[in-house]
């Protein structure tokens, strides 16, 4: 196949699939090694490499957020946590915790999560959703209380489960969403507070990819058209998904995208 046509339809995948929990990552992957044949291991690492793009999508469609952070620098060191600092305090302690634990785990890729594991992983998340779908449906009867903004521990657990969804078949986005509804966040807030997140680990995780080996298994042409497709399909996506956030009740769009996810996984693992 043509490779232009290759990078547009990887970059269409990474820009669809980076924000509901469906691993983009082993999306990618899969579709890198069945249309070009190359090794699963430089397919792996052509979908890491290829966040970049959604990194910008983020980048762009929470700007004002972005710029809000970066102006809260100064105040960081004085109150971590407090109103004015909590998601960049959130997002510096919870992108260490994904250091910590994604360094690792992208050292023993190749090996570390079969093609079963990561679908049964993905299954667990997506059922995960549908769980917490559910209990946010009930959660007026139940009395679950809500969470207005992050502290240390939801960063600590959020970024080391973002580091663990470095590994072939486990949804970043699904992950970490469930964790910060299961801590108590409300649903646009964790898509927030997720997609925020995602900007240094998948700008970090670019930087790792081409310091080890270069731009894998793609030509720079078509690389650089599979990072523009991926951003811009990536913003008109995740634009999409707050949108319906906003219109439909999120316990409907986590039992909804849960069932997908579990749907996918299953699939995987067998």
């Amino acid at each position: 196949m043509n490779p232009i046509l290759v990078a547009i339809l990887l970059g269409l995948l990474q820009g669809v699939l980076e924000w509901i929990p469906v691993s983009s990552e082993g999306g990618v992957a899969l579709a890198s090694t069945v249309v070009t044949g190359v090794s699963p291991a430089a397919s792996t690492r052509l979908a890491l490499f290829l966040h970049a793009g959604t990194a910008v999508a983020a980048t762009a469609y929470y700007r004002t957020e972005v710029r809000t952070i970066l102006h809260s620098i100064r105040q960081l060191s004085r109150r971590p946590f407090a109103d004015e600092t909590a998601d960049l305090s959130f997002i510096v302690i919870a992108t260490a915790a994904t250091a910590v634990t994604g360094l690792p785990a992208y050292m023993v890729l190749d090996a570390a999560v079969s093609e079963l594991e990561g679908g049964l992983f993905l299954a667990l998340v997506g059922g995960l959703l549908v769980i917490t779908g559910l209990l946010q449906r009930f959660a007026a009867a139940l009395s679950l209380g809500e969470r207005e903004i992050p502290d240390g521990f939801d960063a600590v657990l959020v970024g080391v489960l973002q580091g663990l969804a470095i590994l072939p078949g486990v949804s970043r986005s699904g992950t970490t969403v469930s964790a910060l509804l299961l801590r108590g966040h409300e649903g646009e807030s964790s898509l927030r507070l997720s997609f925020l997140l995602s900007i240094p680990a998948a700008l970090a995780a670019n930087v790792l990819v081409l310091v080890d080996d270069g731009i894998p298994a793609i030509e720079p042409l078509p690389a650089v058209v599979a990072l523009i497709v991926s951003a811009v399909v990536g913003y008109l996506t995740v634009d999409a998904l707050v949108r319906l956030v906003r219109q439909v009740p999120f316990w409907a769009v986590c039992t909804v995208f849960g069932g997908l996810g579990v749907v996918g996984g299953l699939l995987v693992a067998l």
